[in-house]
């Protein structure tokens, strides 16, 4: 009997399916895929943080593997939230593609006047940088995002780059670099979580990438002691255990970072509850202001 995997219907979260069941079918394992509707996909016209964060496309598919309408789910890792519900675990971690944020556009970058993008990370970092452009809030998966770019709503968009490579997609644009623009933790990455059971999580683990878990373990290591859900600018990223995290304010003016070894879950703690105590005034302004 093929195992049950449950995915939004999405054409990237698709494609990221796919990959995973390729490669479990050359690892003699079958797989059925189950679509599952989550709030996120309904509620496109809303900003994130006013209809519960990056979590409402997880908690559909976190349901359906303990109801045991499905075995398994596949999802960007970025948008799995902190806290985690009884019954379920992140049994792989696949090998990481681009964690880079890349900014479409066809126009020179001195001509952008409005840029696109539903992230309080993003919009802060953009602020932050030497272009002189509007950010304006921008939902939707790919397609609708393009679609809009295309319509001329907007100058610049900015997609994640893993995406782009998932959908094959060759745009034009600027690719920004994670040492300024840091990504969110996790981003480039794709988790697989199933129900808690051993049989269940030693099959799939044949799609685990030791060297991904630890660096993505790192960073949501940090994110759970900063804490502030997707309302919080922040960027976390970690490559072969060297770590940059910050906490920006929403206008972009102002941060804390930190750049050190995070070689062990332990030490994305320590280095995220220095950071979190660094930057406490930036993370209460930016919740009162979004009157989270």
């Amino acid at each position: 009997m093929p195992l049950k995997l449950g995915t939004r219907g999405s054409r990237l979260a698709m494609a990221q399916t796919e990959r995973v069941c390729k490669i479990l079918a050359e690892k003699g394992i079958d797989t059925e895929i189950v679509i599952i509707k989550t709030v996120g996909d309904d509620k496109t016209d809303v900003p994130l943080h006013k209809v519960g964060g990056q979590g409402i496309f997880v908690r559909a598919l976190d349901d359906a593997i303990i109801t045991g309408e499905v075995d398994f789910a596949v999802h960007s890792m970025k948008d799995i939230p902190a806290q985690r519900p009884t019954g379920v675990t992140t049994c792989a971690v696949l090998e990481r593609d681009s964690p880079a944020d890349f900014l479409v556009h066809e126009c020179p970058l001195e001509e952008i006047k409005i840029i696109g993008t539903s992230s309080t990370r993003r919009t802060a970092q953009l602020k932050r940088g030497n272009l002189n452009a509007e950010i304006k809030e921008l939902r939707g998966n790919v397609d609708t995002r393009l679609r809009k770019l295309r319509e001329g709503e907007y100058d610049a968009i900015v997609l994640a780059e893993a995406g782009m490579q998932r959908l094959s997609m060759d745009l034009p644009g600027t690719r920004l670099l994670c040492q300024w623009y840091v990504p969110s933790p996790n981003q480039g990455t794709i988790a697989v979580v199933c129900r808690d059971d051993p049989e269940l999580v030693k099959q799939l683990s044949v799609l685990d990438h030791p060297q991904t878990r630890i660096d993505t373990e790192v960073e949501r290591a940090v994110m759970e002691e900063i804490g502030g859900g997707c309302f919080t600018p922040q960027g976390v990223y970690c490559k072969d255990g060297f770590l940059i995290a910050e906490v920006l304010s929403l206008d972009g003016k102002r941060w804390e970072r930190i750049e050190d070894n995070g070689e062990s879950i332990e030490e994305g703690h320590l280095i995220g509850q220095k950071l979190r105590g660094m930057a406490s005034d930036l993370i209460e302004e930016a919740r009162q202001n979004l009157g989270i």
